[in-house]
């Protein structure tokens, strides 16, 4: 009967570990839920405020080393070296493949070093951990603009926009599209 009580003890510990590592996710999506609804309503100057708390929630993956890989990866890109944050964010995703900024970091790398394949497979996998990643998708309409498939670049940012009515330079890309579309040069 011992036996099976500090088996019993380990099982509930093991549980209890597994249930507190989860515990952070449960409360990101929560809040992450908030930031959304209060998003749709926000006036500019919230809006900026709103995403830029969505965006932390974001980074957060839930474990020191993989959020200074992350860290590791961006300033790399902001000091020049994108080949250098694939390295680093590679990294990431082998340990922690489904934290999505990683992989949204690293299609952001990818983007800055011309691979625009790599990158767009890296937006697809942002996109199925996070449907509401609206900058993974301005990202993919930029692509798909440099691509030269306005459609397909209009379709993800109004796809964008329909999430965050304010993203950054989204409504000047639908119009520049919109007009381009309707073979108007701006």
């Amino acid at each position: 009967m011992k036996a099976h009580l500090g088996l019993h003890n380990r099982i509930v510990a093991a549980l209890v570990l597994v249930f507190m590592a989860g515990a952070p996710a449960f409360g990101q999506t929560a809040t992450l839920d908030d930031l959304f609804a209060r998003l749709k309503t926000a006036d500019e100057a919230e809006s900026q405020r709103i995403t830029q708390d969505i965006w932390i929630e974001w980074s957060k993956s839930g474990s020191p080393a993989m959020d200074l890989l992350l860290e590791r990866g961006r300033n790399a890109m902001a000091q020049g070296a994108p080949e250098v944050a694939i390295e680093h964010l590679t990294a990431l995703i082998d340990h922690d493949p489904d934290f999505a900024e990683g992989w949204n970091a690293r299609a952001t790398a990818y983007y800055q070093t011309g691979n625009l394949g790599p990158a767009i497979a890296d937006i697809g996998q942002v996109l199925t951990l996070n449907p509401r990643h609206f900058g993974a998708l301005a990202g993919l309409g930029a692509i798909f603009e440099e691509l030269d498939k306005p459609s397909e670049a209009l379709e993800v940012y109004r796809a964008a926009l329909a999430i965050n009515p304010h993203a950054d330079g989204v409504e000047q890309a639908i119009r520049r599209i919109e007009t381009k579309l309707q073979g108007k040069d701006l």
